[in-house]
C-alpha cells in the first residue's frame, strides 16, 4: 500500500441458533469464587449462547427450574453464569439447554464438567 491506500476490514457477526458452552465446575476453590467475583458455591455453571440474548432465556428457565442464584448474564456476549449446589446447577444448566433445543431450535452443547 502506499500513502494514500488504505486498508478496510469489516468484521460481520452471524449468529446461529447454538448454545457453545454448557460447563459446571464442581467445588469450586474459594480463591477461583473470588476472583470471578461470586460467593462460595457448591457449583458454578456456565453457558455461552449464540445469538446473545438467548441468555436471558437461558436464565430465566435455569432460575424456574432450580434453587440457582443467576450470578451473571449479558445479552451481548451470550454468557449466563449460575451457582448453587451441584445437583441444582446440572439440572438449571440440563433445563436451559433443553429449553433452547425443544422450544426455540437452537444446536445444544453437550455439559461438561470439572
Amino acid at each position: 500500500m502506499d500513502g494514500g491506500d488504505r486498508l478496510r476490514v469489516i468484521q460481520e457477526y452471524v449468529p446461529g441458533k447454538q448454545v457453545t458452552l454448557a460447563h459446571i465446575i464442581r467445588n469450586p476453590k474459594d480463591d477461583l469464587c473470588n476472583k470471578v467475583g461470586i460467593h462460595k458455591a457448591g457449583a458454578i455453571g456456565i453457558m455461552t449462547i449464540t445469538p446473545g440474548e438467548g441468555a436471558i432465556i437461558a436464565a430465566d428457565v435455569a432460575s424456574k427450574s432450580s434453587t440457582v442464584n443467576v450470578d451473571f448474564v449479558d445479552r451481548f456476549t451470550g454468557c449466563v453464569i449460575v451457582t448453587g449446589e451441584v445437583a441444582s446447577v446440572e439440572n438449571a444448566l440440563r433445563a436451559a439447554v433443553i429449553s433452547l433445543k425443544d422450544i426455540l431450535g437452537f444446536f445444544p452443547a453437550e455439559i461438561t464438567y470439572t
